[in-house]
């Protein structure tokens, strides 16, 4: 057998008749070496033939080629044979015991609802179906307020809805509990629930014990260490500071700053020393945040050294006919003022000294401006004119100033009266400030303001104010969405014009509202100067917003615990 495309074609077909002997010596050849290697010396034999290269192995007497023939059979029948027996994998442990009450039955089955639908591709007309994907995170809020457990047939589809949408992440792995992380660790898809979940799930040591706590935080993965980080913070704030303290100097820059961010919950005077020292990091961002964080602590140190800062920089001018405020912006960023936080190099676009000036204003304590102005409050102080359009650089600090220290009075004087013509502008009046302002007021007066300012300006700059608004909105709030929805239907507008109001209703709006709608529900009249069909798409909206109400309040009945 000269030739290489016989044994080629013939090396995977049955083997041929030999005796036990040359079987046995031929079998013995292939065990002794590895698979692989047995393969290709046997394809290159075959190929260079056997004349040129005599099969190893081969017994005395026989021909090489079938030698060779004798050899593949048993090799083929090796590869055909399946995999090698390996040891058996270890069978995962059990999930651990969740002890959360089951979820009622009809509850169960609403989520099996909820995680079936899918939001549709279209644009603009949605029709009178409710979204029932955009209300399962607050039927996950819901659930987890009452403390369910999630039914584990809907592990699956839960941990994938979360997979898609980020905001569901929290309230789905809280649902999902301990069965929820023992299945992400089974399912490459679902890693993110062990990233996002503290600890990637794994259990956290008991704060008391100083050695598995001390262990965890030196060799830890970084997400165990943030997690025993918050967990310490949150139940004795100075023993977590004194565990970052142990590493710092050794920790990467990136991790320097999350570790010091969580410091914001308990955040007090006796921090103080920590972030002053933090103050000279050698990471921009580190000094940075550490600035931020001081100058929310009205006493510190650096918010006295920026009042003085600020204070130099703002006056009451008393020359002309009316009291007026004078602003003096810095002329230079030295090596303090860098080393309080302050950025030398503004953005594109901004001013350097009135990126300075803001700096300084922003961080320094508002209790600072009224002994510096004469000793007017917060509302005085806003409505002095500024010379010299330093108005809506100085406000948008004072803004910033408010919102940091969650100080509502200055809050307050900022916001003005709801009704007031400027809906947008610089600083203060702009829908962006506005609305972080309105989260240092209570729920019930931040409904009330917002309520207004829709009376006053209608709905197409409230989007913005509304997502701030507690949910379900307060009736007064309610009554004006309704009202401003009713009114801009009588215009003849399309109802998509509105679309984010529109759904922002149906997942805020009180669904005992839903008895308010039913005069909305008609088609009205079309005046002439309406968009054509107008009418029809408002009753279909409409219909919608009903029935996602009345969806929403089945929702909560179904999550009440009995005799509740």
């Amino acid at each position: 057998m000269n030739g290489s495309s016989a044994a080629v074609r013939d090396a995977a077909a049955p083997p041929a008749t030999t005796d036990a002997a040359d079987s046995t010596l031929a079998a013995g050849t292939v065990n002794a070496r590895g698979t692989a290697d047995v393969w290709e010396d046997l394809v290159t034999t075959a190929l260079l033939g056997t004349d040129r290269r005599p099969p190893a192995g081969g017994a005395p007497g026989r021909a090489a080629p079938v030698a060779l023939l004798d050899a593949a059979a048993v090799e083929t029948v090796r590869r055909r044979a399946g995999l090698r027996p390996a040891t058996a994998a270890r069978r995962p442990e059990p999930a651990a015991e969740d002890p959360r009450p089951a979820l009622p039955a009809a509850a169960a089955r609403r989520l099996t609802l909820l995680l079936a639908d899918r939001p549709g591709t279209g644009g603009g007309r949605r029709g009178a179906s409710p979204d029932l994907m955009e209300l399962l995170p607050q039927w996950l809020a819901a659930a987890n307020a009452q403390g369910y457990a999630a039914p584990p047939e809907t592990l699956p589809a839960l941990l994938d809805a979360a997979r898609g949408r980020t905001d569901l992440r929290p309230a789905a792995l809280a649902f999902a509990g301990p069965r929820g992380l023992w299945l992400a660790r089974l399912n490459p898809d679902w890693r993110f629930a062990l990233r996002a979940a503290p600890g990637g799930g794994a259990a956290l040591p008991d704060l008391a014990d100083t050695d598995g706590v001390r262990r965890l935080w030196e060799e830890g993965l970084f997400a165990e260490r943030v997690a025993l980080l918050a967990a310490i913070r949150a139940a004795r704030p100075a023993a977590a500071r004194e565990l970052l303290a142990t590493t710092w100097a050794t920790e990467r820059a990136e991790d320097r700053l999350m570790f010091l961010d969580s410091l914001r919950p308990g955040l007090s005077a006796a921090d103080e020393p920590f972030l002053e020292g933090a103050l000279a990091d050698r990471s921009r961002n580190v000094r940075a945040l550490a600035a931020e964080l001081l100058s929310a602590l009205p006493c510190s140190a650096l918010a006295a050294r920026m009042a003085v800062r600020a204070g130099a920089c703002v006056a009451v001018d008393h020359t002309g006919g009316a009291p007026a405020i004078v602003v003096e912006a810095p002329l230079e960023c030295d090596a303090a003022m860098e080393r309080d936080g302050i950025v030398a190099k503004p953005p594109a676009g901004r001013g350097k000294r009135a990126w300075w000036l803001g700096q300084s204003v922003e961080a320094a304590p508002l209790g600072t401006w009224p002994r510096r102005l004469g000793g007017r409050t917060p509302r005085e102080i806003v409505a002095l004119p500024v010379t010299d359009d330093w108005q809506g650089e100085l406000h948008a600090a004072w803004c910033r100033a408010a919102v940091r220290q969650r100080d509502p009075e200055w809050s307050r004087a900022l916001l003005g009266t709801p009704g007031a013509p400027e809906a947008s502008g610089p600083g203060a009046v702009s829908l962006a400030e506005r609305a972080k302002l309105l989260g240092t007021l209570d729920a019930a007066e931040r409904a009330d303001w917002v309520a207004g300012f829709i009376a006053a300006h209608g709905l197409s700059e409230a989007f913005q104010l509304l997502g701030v608004c507690a949910v379900p909105w307060a009736a007064p709030l309610g009554r004006a969405v309704v009202d401003a929805l009713d009114i801009a239907r009588d215009a003849g507008s399309y109802p998509w014009s509105f679309s984010g109001v529109m759904g922002l209703a149906e997942r805020c709006l009180d669904p005992a509202e839903a008895s308010r709608l039913d005069g909305l529900l008609a088609v009205p009249d079309e005046r002439e100067d309406a968009s054509p069909g107008a009418g029809g798409y408002w009753a279909e909206a409409f219909q919608r917003l009903m029935t996602t109400l009345r969806l929403r309040a089945d929702m909560a009945r179904e999550l009440t615990p009995a005799g509740i």
